[in-house]
């Protein structure tokens, strides 16, 4: 039976979301103007409960077109005025540049990157010693790059060692066509050796995951807030870390600790083993490709070292903008790997510009948050403890709200208020200070609880590679609970017992220095 417009249209809407979410972002859309002709605060509160509601069902829908179209309705209806969703996206220029140039960069390094990734899997045969390896390696990545890039490299070397086994196992050679997604042609004797080895890559993608977080609070670049926050503080590269390490220091010892325990006791489904056969057929490749390298496959692979190493030099010394240094890394790797044609470079965009589109929403919910003043109460409240106490209140905060909404978000939100505290004289520019480092580590460490708090892990989550190793919201909650738990109380005890004498150390110590001017006018000193 021929479907009517009317029906057409709804199929089409949101296309294969379930009918229950199509619904509920209908009401919402009913609901907002009329609230806000009755209560601007409450429509408000209403608009950030319905976006982090598009943030949780991710894999029902990506978030981008139902929040953009509640965004819509609400410039529409004047909870806030393009002109200010602008001056957001401005003022955090240097984080959306670092997600459209750095994620693409890396693309392009991906060669490298999944060579020693590879070489880390095949050299190191201890599970445990395997699985800190992993952690710690994409901690020192995720310093350095994007938390969200990392991610996007570690998806890209799990589904390349998944298709190699999937593709021997259905009985072809490692250059054949086939589709890894169908286990029809896996034979039944091979079938548990497939399930103990999606669990032993489900296990990787988690210590990777948490990984990201560990290395992403510590700099600049981690993570898209890190740059917010830098910026309204003026903190270079150093000064971030610096600012940072009694925190993320013993934070990261105790994560890496964390994934000890897990894999040794084989608590929350991990200390999977890679089957003896998986290994094999994973070993064999390796060797038949690292034969088949030519010069120019080894001069591309060198040249993307050094190419490295001019990410690092280029951050650590904030030679530039961290998106200016991404388009660099762009035109050198391309460049020396001869990469000439539009559409080859096209690729490298693709992973990026989803979650920029994304970002640039979120900037207009910021908006709406300052125009309706949601988070004043808040702010006002947490404001009023003092010392130590306020610390912990605003990385409590920020941590809860974390967990279920973006971290991203509430970041960008809690530095803008604590911005306008300051440039309103409610506290002083060293308070200001110490409060940024409690709303970075608060919307770091907690916000592993769900893939909805960290962007990396609603990637990894609504990436190619979850459906494959069987990678459900609800697994990827259960198997971060260890580490959610260990870093959020392991962060809040450095919180309370050693920020305020370190940093005080630090001062002494003329590692850092203590900042005379307000946010406002530091935020170019960042540049």
């Amino acid at each position: 039976m021929q479907m009517s417009l009317p029906q057409a249209v709804a199929a089409n809407f949101l296309g294969k979301a379930p009918n229950w979410y199509k619904q509920a972002i209908i009401a919402f859309l009913i609901i907002n103007p009329i609230l806000f002709a009755i209560n601007p605060y409450v429509a408000g509160w209403a608009l950030v409960l319905e976006f982090i509601f598009t943030l949780a069902m991710a894999l029902k829908c990506y978030p981008l077109q139902p929040g953009g179209l509640l965004l819509m309705e609400a410039l529409f209806i004047g909870m806030t005025t393009p002109e200010h969703m602008k001056h957001e996206m401005v003022v955090n220029i240097e984080v959306i540049l670092l997600l459209v140039f750095m994620v693409a960069g890396i693309y392009f390094m991906k060669d490298l990157l999944l060579f020693l990734f590879t070489k880390l899997l095949l050299k190191l045969k201890n599970k445990i010693a395997l699985s800190i390896a992993f952690a710690a390696a994409c901690a020192v990545l995720s310093a350095f790059l994007d938390a969200l890039t990392v991610v996007a490299v570690i998806i890209t070397v799990g589904l390349g060692f998944y298709s190699i086994y999937h593709k021997v196992a259905s009985g072809k050679d490692f250059h054949a066509d086939h589709d890894h997604s169908q286990d029809e042609e896996v034979p039944h004797l091979s079938r548990d050796d497939l399930e103990n080895f999606r669990a032993f890559l489900r296990n990787l993608m988690m210590h990777a995951g948490v990984g990201t977080a560990l290395g992403g609070v510590m700099t600049m670049v981690g993570e898209p807030q890190n740059l917010i926050i830098a910026d309204k503080a003026g903190w270079d590269f150093v000064e971030f870390f610096i600012r940072m390490s009694p925190i993320t220091i013993p934070v990261f010892f105790a994560g890496l600790a964390t994934t000890f325990v897990v894999e040794k006791f084989k608590l929350f489904n991990y200390g999977a083993q890679i089957p003896p056969v998986v290994r094999e057929i994973l070993t064999d490749y390796d060797t038949y490709t690292t034969a088949n390298l030519t010069i120019q496959d080894k001069a591309k692979l060198g040249v993307q070292g050094l190419i490295a190493l001019w990410l690092v030099v280029g951050l650590a010394g904030h030679l530039a903008a961290v998106g200016l240094i991404g388009l660099s890394i762009i035109v050198l790797a391309t460049s020396m790997s001869g990469v000439i044609d539009e559409h080859s470079i096209g690729k490298a965009f693709e992973e990026a510009l989803p979650f920029t589109a994304l970002l640039c929403v979120f900037f207009g919910v910021v908006a709406v948050i300052i125009d309706q003043g949601l988070f004043t109460p808040v702010i006002t409240w947490v404001l009023t403890f003092e010392g130590k106490t306020q610390l912990v209140m605003f990385y409590l905060a920020n941590g809860l709200l974390s967990m279920v909404s973006d971290n991203v978000f509430v970041g960008s939100v809690y530095i803008t208020e604590v911005t306008a505290a300051l440039n309103n004289g409610a506290i002083t520019r060293d308070q200001f200070d110490m409060l940024a480092v409690a709303i970075n580590t608060g919307t770091n460490l907690p916000s592993v609880a769900t893939p909805n708090g960290q962007a990396a892990f609603l990637f990894l989550l609504t990436s190619a590679i979850a459906p494959l190793l069987r990678l459900s919201y609800g697994t990827m909650v259960y198997m971060a609970l260890p580490y959610t738990i260990v870093l959020t109380l392991v962060g809040l005890a450095a919180t309370y017992l050693g920020l305020y004498e370190l940093t005080e150390w630090l001062y002494e110590m003329h590692l850092i220095e203590h900042h005379v001017t307000g946010a406002a006018d530091a935020a170019p000193a960042a540049h």
